[in-house]
């Protein structure tokens, strides 16, 4: 049995790393995808350099929505495009919750990153706060479901992760299926067919029970997988064998 944590933002432990691997890999976590999107530029850059350093990880580049303003241009990273451990284009999208840059500025961006991740033929990681149907509108008129994705810590229900299979895109869970007033997203867990799902930490937030309000890492996939495997009322195994397949069939270089 082995785990893949599909989205880590592996930079915010870059005094840490080796200590962070092991305590995943003693929790079934084989593989890892260092998010590049972070703060600003930069943790592309270490993203990129652990991908670069360790077996195990592979990366993806973006520039998140809230910094959408302030670096518009995804081209400031075209040094990465051609790197072997490259596997998708992300996180991108629309966040109207938080609403930190104009929501113009998030769309063009969007766009961009859309038009590379097609340019590319990388799979997109999608981040997505109270905007579902603007993104969806924006990934049909992109045609984005050329590349297909994931719509990464998922907050909508199960009808509209259905209407996103035809786009190509899956969905992915965090340790919030582990709160226990996280009804919501337990129930759109239980109903997403399992062969759509991803697990993710999004470390180092969103610690799951029963290690909320620390700094969520990799290893706690392992209980995000025993709550998933739980909702739905099957093994912790099929729960591991069913996920890890997924991505690697959505990104196919972590499967080497």
């Amino acid at each position: 049995m082995y785990l893949i944590d599909t989205h880590s933002h592996l930079d915010t432990f870059i005094e840490d790393v080796p200590a962070v691997l092991k305590r995943a890999v003693d929790n079934h976590v084989k593989k890892l995808i260092s998010i590049g999107a972070g703060d600003g530029l930069g943790s592309n850059d270490l993203s990129a350099q652990l991908a670069e350093k360790y077996d195990n990880i592979w990366f993806s580049l973006g520039i998140h929505p809230h910094d959408s303003e302030k670096y518009p241009d995804l081209l400031a990273l075209e040094k990465y495009f051609s790197s072997p451990k490259l596997v998708a284009m992300g996180e991108t999208g629309l966040d109207y919750f938080r609403d930190w840059a104009p929501q113009e500025a998030q769309r063009s961006l969007f766009r961009q990153t859309i038009r590379i991740a097609k340019e590319l033929k990388k799979p997109l990681i999608i981040h997505c706060r109270d905007a579902a149907e603007e993104t969806m509108r924006i990934l049909i008129e992109e045609q984005a479901q050329d590349v297909g994705g994931v719509f990464h810590c998922y907050a909508e229900d199960a009808t509209f992760a259905e209407k996103l299979i035809d786009l190509n895109f899956f969905v992915s869970f965090t340790g919030i299926i582990t709160f226990k007033k996280a009804l919501d997203r337990q129930e759109a867990a239980r109903l997403i067919p399992l062969d759509q799902i991803f697990l993710e930490t999004d470390s180092p937030y969103m610690a799951p029970e029963p290690y909320r309000g620390q700094a969520s890492e990799p290893g706690h996939v392992y209980y995000i997988a025993k709550k998933l495997a739980e909702i739905k009322g099957i093994s912790l195994e099929e729960v591991a064998d069913q996920t890890s397949r997924n991505a690697e069939k959505l990104f196919p270089l972590i499967s080497l």
